[in-house]
């Protein structure tokens, strides 16, 4: 069985909006890393519609990116990805899928088939699977900024509190920090 992992970006204050963290080449690299190392994305219906409309454009060379970000997408183009969605249940971008409607038994049943992990990139979907009690790990990207906005990590709120195990830090030059967190 692989683990399930929850990484996204986030400010000092928590925002999880894509356009507030900072998006460079090492920050891309980290992300690459973490995407090979894991064996299929796992993403909300909203995360997925976001990525598809963006990324099989920059792999497939339509728009000019940096290499760290052509080659994010391009792996990208090649790994599983699984989707949750009660709205939504086509998905064309290559090798999308989708989950069945019981969440908790789909992705159990999805980590059991992912010996290499699976990689959920979705604040909306990890506070239902936290709320599941799903996550193994926590590997939060968090950027030397204060938005001042939302959204917000776990606006929603969990029934309790989440204990978690600092496995490791890393600082990037830009001055955001890797936060690696195995739940209790």
């Amino acid at each position: 069985m692989g683990l399930l992992t929850f990484s996204i970006n986030l400010t000092l204050d928590g925002c999880v909006d894509h356009q507030e963290g900072i998006a460079d080449d090492e920050t891309h690299a980290f992300f690459t890393r973490l995407m090979d190392e894991n064996g299929a994305m796992l993403w909300g219906r909203v995360t997925y519609e976001m990525m598809e409309r963006y990324w099989p454009t920059v792999a497939s060379g339509e728009v000019d990116a940096p290499a760290a970000i052509r080659e994010w997408a391009v792996k990208l183009e090649d790994k599983p990805k699984y989707v949750a969605s009660t709205t939504r249940t086509t998905f064309p971008w290559t090798n999308s899928h989708h989950l069945g409607s019981d969440l908790h038994a789909a992705v159990q049943a999805l980590k059991d088939a992912t010996p290499a992990g699976v990689l959920l990139g979705s604040d909306k979907l990890a506070t239902e699977l936290d709320r599941l009690n799903l996550i193994d790990e926590y590997k939060l990207v968090v950027h030397p900024r204060i938005a001042g906005h939302g959204p917000t990590l776990y606006h929603a709120g969990l029934s309790a509190t989440r204990r978690l195990e600092l496995l490791s830090t890393k600082p990037f030059s830009n001055g955001a920090v890797a936060m690696h967190y195995r739940a209790h």
